[in-house]
């Protein structure tokens, strides 16, 4: 299949803050307060890069800027270590819906690994019990304050570990405790999603919605397998599938009063991006993470190469994410300005991001589609 390149929109000038958004690729250890882990961690005894918040949020955003995906993840051992009890997991899971509606999230998917909190004795049910209530806090918080917000926990299983199965029962025994979907995360390059087989099955017979990362730190065997072992509704990150797509130039047909060599460039899509576009699999796009990792690194190295631009124009079912705010010094309006600024991206192309994501939730239909009617609603105030 072939298509044209076609030009972006004109460049936006709009407070995006004030948009409302859907954040469906949010880790919960990757979003703690800086003064927060400080405080967490003079409880229990951990040392810390630094005590001083400004210090500590910059140290978290230079270690995880090394274009390194391992380097990246090593910056999770200080975050995950004061998330060890109900009170720590609990107060981190609030001020994460606070600080997501803070910046206009009205719907939010988190993911965690609650395997990865259970160094003070606590039980996985109870980790994910406490992250619920925390969460279920910081919504009360936002409603009081009169806004609006939902979230839902992405119960997720550390690749490199051999408990997917048992964490997939988790999530199953969960899904009306805040469990809305399952993820496999961590190191990819090395571990494929086919390692959890048979979890990935369970949670098909249960009738339970995956999404996976692939297409970060590895190719396409890591996406293939993420389709085909996972049955992935949605693929973490994804953006590696645009190694499965050429571009080839050639000078256009043009007027000849007008002495421009304007160029078109013609795109065909290989079986793996075809199949994703094609069905309208969700790429949870996280263009600042994304540098930091270095997983376009075969597009180049700044923003103006990251092939999300090249997706979106070609029709692929792209949404934007934050990954980790508190590594990539980022939130989800800031990222929306990246587009605009690197991209010239308007409005309409800002609401299409976000109700691909609405519609790529995984919420039951109806109340998505009253998430999808929210946000047409207040575009349409806004503009």
């Amino acid at each position: 299949m072939t298509e044209p390149i076609v030009d972006a929109a004109p460049a936006l000038d709009f407070d995006l803050k004030r948009l409302p958004k859907v954040s469906l690729h949010d880790h919960l250890d990757g979003g703690l307060r800086p003064a927060t882990i400080i405080e967490l961690a003079d409880a229990v005894g951990h040392v810390l890069p630094s005590t001083d918040p400004v210090a500590l949020g910059q140290w978290f955003r230079e270690s995880a800027d090394s274009g390194s995906l391992v380097r990246y993840l090593e910056t999770f051992d200080h975050t995950v270590a004061v998330m060890q009890t109900k009170e720590g997991l609990a107060r981190v899971a609030k001020e994460f819906v606070e600080d997501l509606a803070d910046d206009g999230v009205v719907y939010g998917e988190i993911r965690w690994a609650p395997e990865q909190h259970l160094q003070k004795g606590l039980t996985l049910d109870e980790v994910v019990e406490a992250v619920q209530e925390g969460l279920d806090a910081g919504v009360a918080v936002v409603e009081e304050s009169g806004r609006q917000i939902r979230v839902g926990q992405l119960i997720t299983a550390m690749r490199h570990a051999d408990r997917g199965q048992e964490i997939a029962e988790l999530a199953v025994r969960h899904r009306y405790n805040g469990a809305i979907g399952f993820d496999i995360a961590g190191a990819e390059d090395g571990f494929l999603p086919s390692r959890f087989k048979d979890a990935f099955t369970y949670l098909a017979e249960h009738n339970f919605p995956a999404t996976v990362h692939a297409g970060e730190a590895a190719g396409l065997e890591s996406i293939q397998s993420a389709l085909v072992d996972g049955r992935a509704l949605r693929l973490g990150h994804g953006v590696r599938i645009a190694e499965d797509i050429s571009v080839e130039f050639e000078d256009a047909d043009h007027d000849s009063d007008d002495d421009s060599e304007d160029t078109v460039g013609m795109v065909t899509l290989g079986e793996v991006a075809g199949w994703v576009r094609d069905r309208g699999i969700a790429l949870e796009i996280c263009p600042s993470s994304n540098l930091q990792t270095g997983a376009i690194a075969n597009f180049g190295e700044g923003i103006e190469n990251h092939p999300l631009d090249m997706l979106y124009q070609l029709g692929f079912n792209v949404t934007i994410n934050t990954d980790n705010r508190l590594m990539s010094g980022v939130t989800l309006t800031e990222e929306f300005e990246l587009l605009v600024e690197t991209f010239d991206y308007d409005l309409d192309d800002l609401l299409e991001l976000t109700l691909n994501a609405a519609e790529s939730s995984f919420l039951p239909l109806d109340e998505k589609e009253a998430l999808v009617e929210y946000i047409n609603d207040a575009y349409a105030n806004l503009a």
